[in-house]
């Protein structure tokens, strides 16, 4: 059964579905910068953060001391973007938050914070490896070949992609190889604070404990980002096995 979803402001919706679907709207009604404008849009972002602060909040409230306005913002990471709704606050601090979160008022699991400490650990490394690839092997064209269909493939069109062990039995086999078998310490991950988009590790040193792992066993591959049809012949051994070591 859907479960309804009810707002301070008095606006509800029906189903978790109807709620996101209504903000998805709302984001695209605006360009990247703008300012917030509409009155019903800001009453109902400013509900909405109260039950991101209620119900899923782990850190000090998005809403701080006051809210100022709304913005849409582009956020950027380590070889991603998108679109999204930030909070200024009335002493000029600012801080992003999700809605589809918001609406759906479930905490992450932590064992989901872990897997985006461990693969923020080693973003950037990631994405030095796929530019050397295509910096010393492309063809004329600016080309590579998928190592799962042998398609040639520009920079924008690939991606880098863990083989065998894949990215989550790496981080498994990290946080084995600690000892955390069956929690994770406290202090671990660091508290979701201003602008931070993602979880990342409290100290340095975890962060590059899981790199060293990491590079240790991952072989990496360059793979097309579109899904090979159901006609695609696939290439039976990897060509090009990446290793960090």
């Amino acid at each position: 059964m859907a479960k309804q979803v009810e707002l301070s402001n008095g606006r509800n919706w029906t189903s978790k579905k109807a709620a996101t679907e209504h903000f998805r709207e709302m984001l695209a009604r605006y360009n990247n910068g703008d300012v917030v404008t509409d009155f019903n849009d800001h009453s109902d972002l400013a509900a909405l953060l109260e039950r991101y602060d209620m119900l899923i909040g782990d850190g000090p409230p998005k809403i701080g001391p006051g809210i100022e306005r709304f913005e849409r913002r582009l956020n950027k990471g380590e070889g991603w973007s998108s679109s999204g709704f930030w909070v200024v606050r009335v002493d000029g601090t600012a801080t992003d938050f999700s809605y589809p979160n918001a609406v759906a008022g479930n905490p992450r699991p932590e064992s989901q914070e872990f897997y985006d400490a461990c693969h923020n650990a080693v973003a950037r490394d990631l994405l030095a490896m796929k530019q050397n690839q295509f910096d010393r092997f492309a063809d004329a064209d600016g080309h590579l070949q998928c190592d799962v269909t042998g398609d040639l493939i520009s920079y924008g069109e690939a991606h880098l992609a863990h083989g065998n062990p894949p990215f989550g039995a790496i981080v498994n086999g990290f946080r084995q190889s600690k000892g955390w078998h069956s929690a994770l310490p406290s202090g671990l991950l660091a508290q979701s604070g201003d602008a931070q988009l993602s979880t990342s590790f409290s100290s340095g040193g975890d962060a590059r404990d899981f790199k060293n792992y990491h590079h240790s066993v991952a072989v990496m591959r360059i793979v097309s980002k579109v899904r090979p049809t159901g006609s695609a012949t696939m290439v039976s051994t990897i060509k090009r096995p990446l290793r960090f070591k």
